[in-house]
């Protein structure tokens, strides 16, 4: 099924009842779904705009890395915000998109999927969906990247051990048009929430109870003084909490920093 349809069946009618105000916009090849909507954005798109594409060449995800998009069973999508918060609220944008993802592929799969702080949802430890969000130059406008393994048949071997898709999970086809409503039906609902405060505060534990790390043995991969310690939950200011191994005291990690990873996993 083309995501053709989702410019103006389910996606538009979902996000209409939930008033989110969306225009979506569908291309089916991009580069970058993140580059289509910063070229957007640049032009004076508006706030709530949505770039999804059938297929992405060159998918971006954190750090560099590449992220995969094969046609037709992945869902590759950027939103366009202007959300006039202090530059440095700005990649807490990340964790209302992660639980939102959470929260929207647990309601059209009934997988009890998690987020992996800061960036990417999980499923059994392994990897069903990455955000990267990018911050326009001048501040004006922010851009929020979203790839989801929806219907995935198979991974590149190197790829196998820790990523995974609905489909592989369920065994049956999800809809991607479901998945994506969902999602962003339940990011607005937030996100109007994190307007009012600029923090996480008012969903800070609806976000905790579905953090994979919580609880978890992690190493925190700083370069300058790396350590190990255990996960406690974020704050309201989306730092995750950490219980050094060496000092026992806790430590506010924020994600435009370091990386995290389980001790002897993914997760």
């Amino acid at each position: 099924m083309s995501l053709e349809r989702l410019k103006t069946e389910q996606i538009e009618r979902r996000l209409k009842e939930s008033e989110a105000g969306c225009s979506l916009f569908y291309r089916e090849t991009v580069d970058s779904t993140n580059d289509w909507a910063k070229k957007e954005g640049q032009a004076g798109a508006k706030e709530g705009s949505i770039y999804l594409a059938e297929r992405q060449a060159a998918g971006k995800g954190r750090r560099g890395r590449v992220w995969e998009s094969p046609a037709g069973t992945s869902l590759s999508m950027s939103l366009l915000l202007r959300p006039g918060v202090r530059r440095e609220h700005v990649s807490m944008l990340t964790l209302v998109m992660g639980l939102a993802a959470a929260r929207g592929i647990r309601q059209v799969s009934g997988l009890e999927a998690e987020i992996k702080w800061p960036n990417d949802v999980v499923y059994g430890g392994k990897k069903l969906c990455g955000i990267l969000t990018e911050l326009a130059p001048r501040g004006d406008f922010v851009v929020i990247g979203t790839g989801i393994n929806v219907n995935t048949e198979e991974f590149p071997e190197a790829l196998r051990d820790r990523a995974t898709s609905l489909y592989l999970e369920l065994g049956r086809k999800v809809s991607r048009e479901e998945t994506a409503a969902a999602v962003f039906t339940e990011f607005f609902r937030y996100y109007r929430r994190f307007l009012e405060t600029e923090n996480l505060e008012l969903f800070r534990e609806d976000y905790n109870s579905l953090l994979a790390n919580r609880g978890r043995h992690v190493r925190v991969m700083d370069l300058r003084t790396p350590f190990e310690g255990t996960a406690l939950g974020i704050n309201e200011l989306g730092e995750l909490l950490v219980r050094r191994d060496d000092t026992g005291e806790t430590e506010a990690v924020y994600a435009g920093e370091v990386s995290v990873r389980g001790i002897y996993g993914y997760v």
